[in-house]
């Protein structure tokens, strides 16, 4: 059985979607490197910045590259934990060690990253310390100290560190599990505890208890005002982000004292931290403003048997909380005038209004928020754009894009789609179970989408969710105010009287 990081299994996960992305069949060698480069913050994308090279062009080489097939899967696995086994002495492998052997396995492939700058070889030398001798048994810190005094010095700062970093990361554990009930964060963070651990491991464990000294530590007495206040379970969450970060932060420094090995690890984990401070801080303001939102409403004109106007004002006063106005065809110029008309009619009626694939007629109609398909610009991307307050959502249809879109900073997600839809065309549906899953997974805001409307509606419901967008259901309904209602209750929300 292999032992393997998350983001291990993520990336083999979403080789698969790039290579349907980019229309082949087999899943090649270029797949898996693009899908480790997914995560920007990840070991991949930091390691070939660290050599200098630039990951959004090295993504653009490697979609035009058309490399040799991938082999199976377990081969690759082989290869990163003898890889890990060799220079790290821990049979568990990191994204970087895949990395390594996807890069190492094909001759024409190892040629093919050579040509871009970033050859197996180059890779390794950054990663280990060449100069150590391979051949010698591990020992427990990664360097010996030459000199007593500074080894106890430094040992005492990394000893304080990692106690404070251990101590805020189970804060955040908990805070994630029983406050957010949140599994995908919760295993994020146990996950970044799990890693701490192991880089701490490297350190000689007697000479950091050798060096702690409680008793006597001026900074014991040294207290802020605000150090013993907390408003609020999500405020203790962001003061415990800051403290694991500002200890990572020392330890990195620090750790440096005893050899670069301990530094790089401890610098990828600040950077892990940092993206979970995102996903946790972005999805505490969605989740406040997308609190009561739960009937979201897919307009596009032509699905509209009467004017869009009377239908939001109708939908809204039958309870509909969102209105996202879906037009893939229409000249720019026509679709912002009509983006500005519905920007107008939803704020009459004091319902949110999201722009679709567009963030920029979202920001220049002051829209509430924009939604991005899989094929559209990344959610990054996106907020340059509209700016930091905009919401914006995902459409996600597997458990890897979900994760990927929360640590990406999406506000909420779309997740579907559950049955076939009129308005939109898919070649596979993730259906009921994807709506257990994804219910089960997040505290993020979701709504279950595709096909929904009044007959299957307590399906979708039983399935976990609570929350729904749909379209003909209200669009081409007769009477809209009476069609709202109806889901509206289904769901188990107050709706206008």
């Amino acid at each position: 059985m292999h032992q393997m990081s998350p983001g291990v299994e993520r990336a083999v996960a979403a080789a698969r979607t790039w290579a349907d992305r980019l229309g082949s069949e087999p899943v090649r060698l270029a797949h898996f490197v693009l899908a480790l480069l997914d995560e920007e913050e990840g070991r991949p994308a930091v390691l070939l910045e660290r050599i200098g090279l630039s990951v959004p062009q090295i993504r653009e080489q490697l979609q035009a590259t058309e490399s040799p097939p991938a082999p199976a899967v377990t081969a690759l696995f082989n290869a990163a934990q003898s890889w890990s086994l060799a220079y790290r002495h821990d049979p568990e492998f990191l994204t970087d060690a895949f990395l390594i052997a996807v890069l190492s396995t094909n001759d024409e492939f190892r040629a093919t990253a050579a040509t871009l700058g970033f050859p197996p070889e180059r890779l390794e030398q950054t990663l280990t310390n060449p100069a150590a001798p391979q051949e010698e048994e591990p020992v427990s810190a990664i360097f010996a100290m030459p000199d007593p005094t500074a080894e106890v010095d430094a040992a005492r700062v990394v000893d304080a560190n990692l106690n404070r970093a251990r101590e805020a990361t189970r804060v955040l554990e908990d805070y994630c599990r029983f406050a957010l009930d949140d599994r995908f964060l919760t295993e994020q963070v146990k996950q970044l505890r799990h890693d701490l651990a192991a880089a701490a491991r490297k350190l000689p464990q007697n000479a950091l208890l050798a060096a702690r000294e409680t008793l006597r530590d001026v900074g014991t007495t040294a207290t802020a005002p605000t150090e013993y206040e907390r408003s609020s379970p999500a405020h203790v969450a962001v003061v415990n982000l800051k403290r694991l970060q500002e200890s990572l932060r020392s330890l990195e420094e620090f750790g440096k004292v005893f050899g670069p090995e301990l530094g790089r690890e401890l610098e990828t984990l600040r950077y892990r931290a940092y993206t979970l401070e995102r996903a946790l801080a972005l999805g505490t303001t969605s989740r406040s403003r997308l609190a009561d939102a739960r009937l979201y409403v897919l307009l596009t004109r032509a699905q509209c048997i009467a004017s869009v106007d009377w239908t939001i004002r109708e939908a809204a006063r039958g309870g509909a909380d969102v209105f996202q106005l879906r037009e893939k065809t229409m000249p720019d110029r026509e679709l912002l005038e009509l983006a500005r008309n519905v920007r107008r009619w939803t704020r009459e009626t004091e319902v949110l209004f999201v722009m679709n694939d567009r963030p920029d007629i979202a920001r220049l109609v002051e829209a509430d928020g924009v939604h991005l398909g899989q094929d559209d610009m990344r959610v990054k991307d996106a907020r340059r754009i509209a700016g930091p307050n905009i919401l914006i959502g995902v459409s996600t249809h597997s458990v890897e894009q979900l994760r990927q879109a929360i640590l990406d900073g999406a506000d909420y997600v779309g997740i579907g789609p559950t049955f076939p839809s009129k308005t939109k065309a898919f070649d596979h549906f993730p259906g009921l179970d994807f709506v257990r899953i994804a219910s089960a997974e997040t505290s993020l805001p979701a709504f279950a989408l595709g096909g929904i409307n009044a007959e299957n509606i307590a399906e979708v419901v039983a399935a976990g969710a609570r929350r729904v967008a749909v379209s003909a259901a209200i669009c081409a309904a007769q009477e809209p105010e009476q069609a709202a209602r109806f889901l509206k209750s289904a769901l188990g929300a107050d709706c206008c009287c």
